[in-house]
């Protein structure tokens, strides 16, 4: 088993016992709900006539079923506004922080958190969401769970798991101008499998990720899940406490150097033992697209579609299966696959430097004839910073609708969703079937830039030709 490293170093911390079945009972520092994992969780607990242990560690916001154009109340979807009461009901009765809408802090929960300096190194973090792997970004240790688990981490502050083994995920070099941390994840899932990280827990390191961006590093995070992996993170360094430094809830005056030198410490060893090792370089990546129905199934943009007969027998069911939903031919280019919609934003990518990003490429073009574009900010304060900037200005002259913040049509709970065969060039982070609203409808994951290279050329095109 692996030594030495972050994740044995946190979870050691936040060890309260061992239980009969072997796992660990396991502290968690913090716990961020919303609207649609939470009521089933507060039901059992009035079930019980169970409290919420430290309602203090707990933070509420709202994002999966908020619309993105009218955000007036009540929504015009039933559901969706019931779930909208019964959250904002729980969070009054069990004294729990809520960023409602209109607060100037609501947006997707993984963009909240570390915004506002909640999430920080040496952490353990659960969420009601599969994609709470994006706040190990910062060194902490951090998991989406089920319902149950949400009601567990309410009443006890804990959860029951066994510990994971450790991968290094280790990418050196510079990346290519137009290749983003996007395209890194994509790559890395691409190569390990959606299954390969089973069981275990990814630290991504190596010179590529030390000279990301933390919002690039929470981009990759983010995905880490979707490679099989329970968690993901990478070790706490400059960058890290740059970003921390002055946000509402870090640390401030002598407390910031002190914080500063223990998360340093938890850093994994020089020495540390990993269970396994990987590595690639940087120059081999390219800008990465997905072109079949998981997010293993992508290729660099000067690819072609593969043919199953050359895949492992394991992967040529789920290729043939793809070739079928997707309509796509084993052999073809993926450059040149024509689009409909294109949507920028997600937990994934719609924090400000994404927006940045797309934002250089739309200006001076144009949205294509007959496309859908928009753009979703993350939060709140993206949406705010975003504007201050003028970035809301160019993706409107382009022709892209500019949106308030809210998970959109990643998983589309919501009223953005695709409709019939459309297909989608989507920054979001899940290209499985319906995932974007019809059941027949076709996702194709890339970065924000590449999102934005669909729009004004209404095909999947190379950003590289644009920049």
């Amino acid at each position: 088993m692996s030594h030495g490293t972050l994740f044995d170093k946190v979870w050691a911390l936040h060890t309260v016992g061992t239980l009969p079945s072997g796992q660990t009972q396991l502290f968690i520092g913090l716990h961020l709900i919303h609207e649609v994992t939470s009521p089933q969780a507060f039901a059992m607990l009035r079930e019980r006539q169970l409290s919420v242990m430290f309602p203090e560690r707990t933070v509420a916001t709202v994002d999966h079923i908020v619309p993105t154009d009218s955000q007036a109340r009540p929504f015009g979807d039933s559901l969706a506004e019931a779930m909208m009461q019964e959250l904002e009901t729980n969070c009054a009765d069990y004294g729990i922080r809520f960023y409602n809408i209109g607060s100037g802090s609501q947006g997707i929960v993984h963009v909240i958190a570390p915004e506002q300096g909640l999430t920080q190194p040496g952490m353990t973090i659960a969420c009601g969401d599969s994609h709470t792997s994006t706040h190990g970004a910062f060194g902490a240790i951090a998991f989406g769970i089920g319902t149950s688990q949400v009601r567990d981490v309410l009443a006890s502050q804990t959860l029951a798991l066994a510990k994971l083994k450790v991968r290094k995920v280790e990418v050196n070099g510079t990346l290519k101008p137009g290749v983003y941390a996007k395209d890194v994840i994509l790559h890395i899932i691409r190569k390990l499998g959606v299954k390969g990280g089973v069981g275990y827990a990814y630290e991504f390191a190596g010179t590529t990720f030390e000279r990301m961006s933390m919002e690039e590093r929470m981009t990759v995070c983010n995905m880490s899940i979707e490679g099989g992996a329970r968690c993901g993170y990478v070790n706490p360094d400059a960058v890290t406490f740059e970003y921390l430094r002055g946000r509402d809830a870090a640390p401030k005056a002598a407390d910031w150097e002190k914080a500063v030198g223990w998360w340093t410490c938890l850093r994994s060893d020089p020495d540390a033992e990993y269970d396994d090792v990987v590595v690639f370089q940087a120059e081999d990546i390219e800008p990465t697209v997905t072109w079949g129905i998981t997010p293993g199934q992508g290729i660099g943009i000067s690819e072609t579609v593969p043919v199953a007969a050359e895949m492992p027998p394991e992967e040529q069911v789920i290729a043939e299966e793809a070739y079928q939903y997707m309509d796509l031919a084993a052999g073809t280019p993926i450059k040149g696959t024509p689009v409909d919609v294109c949507f920028v934003g997600s937990c994934t990518n719609g924090r400000i430097s994404d927006l940045r990003e797309a934002a250089t490429v739309a200006k001076g073009r144009h949205v294509a004839a007959g496309i859908t574009a928009f753009v979703v900010p993350g939060s709140e304060r993206v949406k705010q910073q975003a504007e201050a900037e003028g970035l809301d200005k160019i993706f409107e002259a382009a022709g892209f609708e500019w949106r308030n913040a809210g998970c959109s049509m990643c998983l589309a709970m919501n009223p953005d969703k695709l409709v019939g065969r459309q297909i989608s060039a989507s920054s979001s982070n899940r290209n499985f079937k319906g995932r974007q609203g019809s059941s027949s409808g076709r996702t194709l994951l890339m970065s924000p830039a590449m999102v934005v290279a669909a729009a004004v050329t209404g095909q999947v095109t190379d950003v590289r030709e644009l920049l």
